[in-house]
């Protein structure tokens, strides 16, 4: 299966935009995650941002301006969020909650608490009707929706927004499931390989068919391994590396997904 890469966004401490991102991927700008980025996500309406979570507002800024890249109309592209914890702050809010002798739940937070919350705000955001699917897969979160994000849109002939994000929960959830830091990246997809820009082919390949690509960079590998939505990077980074190059990603305990990167 093969794809055009329309449009990018990306989101992480020392990685705030494509444009930016792009350059220290490829090694031309130092590394340096110092402050937390707090989103925007001025696409939403200030309504819904004031009751919206962390995780949605990382979500949604990456989906727009990788569809602002794109120069497609939101209401046109179907969707796929993926995500290893979701709403992990807004669960132990609640959690906490229900620990209480009053175990009283925001009916606010209750709707906020599910898997496809950042996929229902970038609905109501854009008025969009197409489909949209959200999964989680554990570590391998990222490399599944890829998969997903890619299959629909070759099957269906349409273009897709892939986002992917994870960002850290707080204890005592981080001490089972441990992110060391925020990260959200998203990817605008579609069928056709006639359109300028770079494109991407997928295969499944057997577990044996050799190790995961990493990223060069001691700090950014340390990312990618600490968040899986990070998982992303060595994509992300053949990408602006520019030419052809072959990534690998874990696909559970017995699968590759090999992408090869032309750009």
């Amino acid at each position: 299966m093969r794809v055009s890469i329309l449009g990018v966004g990306l989101l992480s401490a020392g990685l705030e935009g494509w444009l930016n991102g792009q350059e220290i991927l490829r090694g031309g700008l130092p590394f340096s995650p110092t402050s937390l980025p707090d989103p925007k996500a001025d696409l939403l309406p200030p309504n819904e941002r004031r009751r919206s979570s962390d995780c949605v507002r990382w979500a949604v800024q990456v989906a727009q301006e990788a569809i602002v890249q794109s120069e497609l109309d939101p209401r046109e592209v179907a969707t796929v969020f993926a995500s290893s914890g979701g709403e992990m702050g807004i669960l132990d809010t609640l959690c906490r909650a229900l620990a209480t002798t009053e175990r009283i739940v925001s009916p606010t937070l209750f709707h906020q608490s599910v898997h496809n919350t950042a996929a229902g705000y970038w609905g109501i955001a854009t008025t969009c009707q197409q489909s949209s699917t959200a999964l989680s897969c554990y570590d391998d979160s990222c490399a599944v929706g890829l998969l997903e994000a890619v299959t629909y849109a070759t099957l269906e002939e349409c273009p897709v927004l892939f986002v992917a994000y994870d960002l850290p929960a707080p204890e005592p959830l981080h001490g089972a499931r441990p992110i060391a830091a925020a990260f959200a990246a998203a990817l605008v997809l579609t069928a056709s390989e006639t359109l300028p820009g770079p494109t991407m082919a997928l295969r499944l390949l057997p577990g044996e068919e050799g190790p995961v690509t990493t990223v060069p960079d001691q700090d950014l590998e340390r990312l990618r391994l600490d968040n899986p939505a990070a998982r992303m990077l060595p994509l992300l980074r053949a990408v602006a590396l520019k030419g052809r190059h072959t990534v690998i990603m874990n696909v559970l305990d017995d699968q590759r997904l090999a992408v090869v990167v032309d750009s």
